[in-house]
């Protein structure tokens, strides 16, 4: 699924992927009104992605050091756009205050939060904390299992996801990246406090997330393209 015109190259590593099923109502309020929520059987979705960035270069460049390197979390809906199927990101939270400060002047929602993963054999406990107007906070703890699956449509649906947007002033923004599909493995979890988005984390208390692991993904990022204005402001 290679495509072009790319202009970064990361690499994914230990991806954990979290999904609760939502009410609409709960979420569409807090997405840009050019956009619609992508259902499935009628829930939306709130996904939690955590993994590790690797390699992080720009097309020609060699891997610029202090920024190829850091922890990532997203916390992200699903929504489409002129029949376009994609993310919006609510917040990404990374390690490296660099990258923020770079990404926020483009209009994206970086955040720098203290995330640390740990790894004992097949063993992973990762914890996440921002500290905002609210604190939100994620401590895990998972370890996969041993083989990839057969995705289901539903699980297709969740992770094979190639545009997302963002607003920037009155701009609707999307990037596009490309990625060979998920190899998804099943995963075990233990979460021992989640207070990531808080606009509808009562929502969530309770529910046991659909979760998968995938060891490592390759991804080429587009440059962002300024969508059409549907109105004027």
């Amino acid at each position: 699924m290679w495509r072009k015109p790319w202009i970064m190259t990361q690499i994914w590593q230990d991806v954990l992927f979290l999904h609760w099923p939502i009410s609409p109502n709960e979420i569409e309020q807090y997405i840009p009104q050019e956009l619609q929520l992508d259902l499935y059987e009628n829930n939306a979705w709130l996904s939690v992605v955590l993994f590790k960035v690797k390699g992080q270069r720009l097309r020609f460049l060699p891997p610029f050091p202090g920024m190829d390197s850091y922890l990532q979390l997203n916390v992200r809906t699903y929504v489409t756009y002129n029949g376009m199927k994609g993310i919006y990101f609510f917040n990404l939270d990374v390690t490296n205050r660099f990258i923020v400060q770079i990404a926020t002047k483009g209009g994206l929602s970086y955040r720098h939060s203290k995330i640390s993963l740990k790894q004992r054999g097949n063993h992973f406990s990762f914890t996440s904390l921002h500290h905002g107007a609210l604190a939100e906070r994620l401590k895990i703890s998972y370890q996969p299992i041993s083989g990839a699956i057969m995705s289901s449509t539903l699980e297709k649906w969740l992770v094979e996801r190639y545009h997302s947007w963002s607003k920037w002033k009155n701009l609707l923004l999307r990037i596009d990246i490309s990625h060979m599909p998920w190899q998804l493995q099943r995963v075990n979890i233990d979460i021992v406090s989640n207070t990531l988005a808080p606009f509808v984390n009562e929502t969530t208390k309770g529910i046991h997330p659909i979760a998968h692991y995938s060891k490592i993904q390759k991804a080429r990022i587009d440059p962002p393209i300024v969508e059409m204005k549907n109105q004027l402001y």
